[in-house]
């Protein structure tokens, strides 16, 4: 491995020594790993990463740090392909632990207590195919328990924990827009020129590969992960999971795979066995809508109209303007 360069990409990033020196000791340890087996980590193939993700969890040494870190060291190496499995491996181990602390907290331990029975998570790093049945019987349980918009109250959070102070910016940007429609247009021409960066980059944007057919499919649509307002509803579509797969893609099936996010279900489309009730889609629903929340400085209302775990070819909403703001936008009608 290039110690020095990473290093550098490291404290760049304003780590601390501790951690640069962890990611560095994970990193020489997952290259020997590969070396062991005869490959470098440009070399090598998925298969091999997800052995060592195994071998990780065997030897207990899969904490959330060390598979940070590796996820580091293949962003630098630009290594795209294991950057967003592991990603997706430490995404997966928040959700289903808020949803039984919500449920909790909104409808009472009892049902917690029997949506959540026998139910024993995967360990960290776990391949993303043992989520589906899992999910599908607690969302399942939750829908007997519940009315469909208890349920939607449920699901519908911030379940990344992503904070607001993380779109402050985006809410400085519409205050000074003076309108939606004049804030959405400009948020898309950002959004186009943020991935033309990264498409010349060749490195991950969050954790899709971006092509330059993935900025032009974006240029052609402004719903596709900002928004286009039609009276007091904007409509999002979510850029694909894997937007570059997707575009070349035909067979349905895939495309729907390919589109869906959720580490917790998106196996469930390919293996046809452990189907996750479309319900699920407000978890993606609540993740959509933050950014609307801290920009209108109040909660949204969002619907999902369209999801890859419903059968449709993409995940779309609609999110219901506040009357508060819509006033303003009388005139733009």
């Amino acid at each position: 491995m290039v110690e020095n360069e990473f290093r550098a990409y490291l404290e760049g990033r304003k780590l601390s020594p501790g951690e640069i020196d962890f990611a560095i000791e994970a990193a020489k340890d997952l290259e020997g790993y590969l070396e062991r087996h005869e490959t470098d980590l440009m070399r090598a193939d998925l298969g091999l990463l997800k052995g060592y993700v195994s071998l990780l969890i065997s030897e207990g040494r899969n904490s959330e740090d060390r598979l940070v870190a590796i996820a580091r060291y293949c962003r630098f190496a630009k290594k795209n392909e294991y950057f967003i499995h592991i990603a997706g491996l430490v995404n997966a181990v928040e959700v289903l632990p808020g949803i039984q602390d919500r449920l909790g907290e909104l409808v009472g331990e009892d049902v917690r207590r029997r949506v959540f029975e026998g139910v024993e998570l995967p360990p960290l790093g776990a391949p993303q195919e043992e989520y589906p049945r899992l999910t599908r019987s607690v969302v399942t349980r939750m829908e007997g328990e519940l009315s469909p918009e208890i349920c939607k109250e449920v699901l519908t959070w911030n379940y990344h924990r992503i904070p607001t102070e993380a779109f402050l910016g985006h809410r400085e940007r519409f205050e000074r827009a003076g309108d939606i429609d004049a804030y959405l247009k400009g948020e898309h021409m950002r959004f186009i020129e943020e991935l033309s960066r990264f498409a010349d980059d060749g490195s991950v944007w969050y954790e899709q590969e971006i092509t330059p057919e993935v900025v032009e499919f974006v240029k052609r649509d402004q719903e596709i992960s900002i928004g286009r307002r039609e009276g007091d509803t904007i409509y999002v579509t979510k850029i694909p999971f894997a937007p570059k797969q997707y575009l070349e893609e035909r067979d349905p099936r895939l495309r729907r795979y390919y589109a869906c996010h959720c580490p917790l279900a998106r196996a469930a489309i390919l293996d046809g066995e452990s189907e996750v009730p479309s319900m699920f889609c407000y978890c993606s629903a609540g993740f959509t809508k933050v950014l609307y929340d801290v920009i209108f400085g109040e909660p949204t209302e969002i619907e999902v109209l369209e999801s890859a775990l419903n059968g449709d070819s993409r995940c779309r909403f609609a999110i219901r303007i506040p009357s508060s703001q819509m006033r303003s936008e009388r005139g733009h009608d």
